[in-house]
């Protein structure tokens, strides 16, 4: 009985050790590392703005 209730106790330690330490918890910092989709890149927004203004002043269509 003794060994069962110990058994028990291991498991529930390392799955609250594995909650606390996963790995969805190692790697938090790293997602706010990721790029940013071209639609909100300001530089990505600007280079297709200037160009457009080019191919305007051009007569000259995107593409």
């Amino acid at each position: 009985m003794v060994y069962l209730l110990a058994v028990i106790g291991a498991i529930a330690v390392a799955y609250l050790l594995w909650r606390a330490f996963g790995p969805d918890r190692v790697h938090v910092g790293s997602r706010a590392k990721k790029g940013v989709g071209p639609d909100d890149d300001p530089e990505f927004l600007r280079k297709l703005a200037e160009q457009a203004k080019r191919h305007r002043e051009d007569g000259n269509p995107p593409g």
